[in-house]
């Protein structure tokens, strides 16, 4: 079992948060274009979008397997998603409620475990819960004359892509920096060097 030492923030748990938000929230400009340059592609079937899901849950799911402080997983993705607006995101502000649902279910898989555990499963279910909150969103906000059994299609998608482009790549690449010594002074990098037993 992985424990966080402490709940409290320090200024570089604070820092990190912030930079995985603001960082995120640029690149989120760009992946956002992916949607209209696929928009001809998806027209025929549109739940094959949700197959893209994932990606957008990653801060949450970093913040939270590298901070792994409470709060942590949803401030990321908050400040990714409103950042994104404020630069113009196609979906206005929708965005920022996304940014709610989708660090809302990746802090919630942490929290069942009282942020306790930080492991694969537990980041992929993370990227499940929320895929399913943001499903629910989507499908009152965007798409609500689409029929419920393509509604559900797109869900098992979303819940694919959250599963895998944000639990599965999200801890492969926490673990990638947490082997280059680059989270040393993070709780994910008391990974690389367990505290001896007493």
């Amino acid at each position: 079992m992985n424990r966080s030492h402490t709940t409290r923030y320090r200024t570089v748990d604070l820092l990190v948060t912030v930079v995985i938000g603001v960082a995120f929230g640029v690149a989120f400009l760009g992946y956002g274009q992916l949607y209209t340059l696929i928009g001809p592609l998806t027209t025929a079937f549109k739940p094959a979008e949700g197959l893209l899901a994932g990606i957008w849950f990653l801060p949450a799911v970093l913040a939270g397997l590298i901070v792994r402080k409470p709060g942590a997983a949803l401030g990321a993705e908050m400040i990714a998603a409103v950042l994104s607006m404020l630069l113009g995101s196609q979906w206005g502000w929708g965005t920022a409620i996304s940014g709610l649902m989708q660090g809302g279910g990746v802090e919630l898989a942490f929290l069942l475990t009282r942020y306790r555990r930080f492991t694969l499963p537990i980041a992929m279910l993370g990227g499940v819960l929320a895929a399913i909150l943001e499903w629910g969103w989507e499908k009152f906000a965007y798409y609500q004359e689409m029929s419920w059994s393509f509604s559900f299609i797109m869900l098992a998608f979303f819940i694919a892509s959250g599963a895998v482009l944000c639990g599965l790549l999200g801890w492969a690449a926490t673990r990638a920096l947490a082997a280059t010594g680059a989270l040393d002074s993070l709780p994910a990098g008391r990974d690389r060097h367990p505290v001896p037993a007493k």
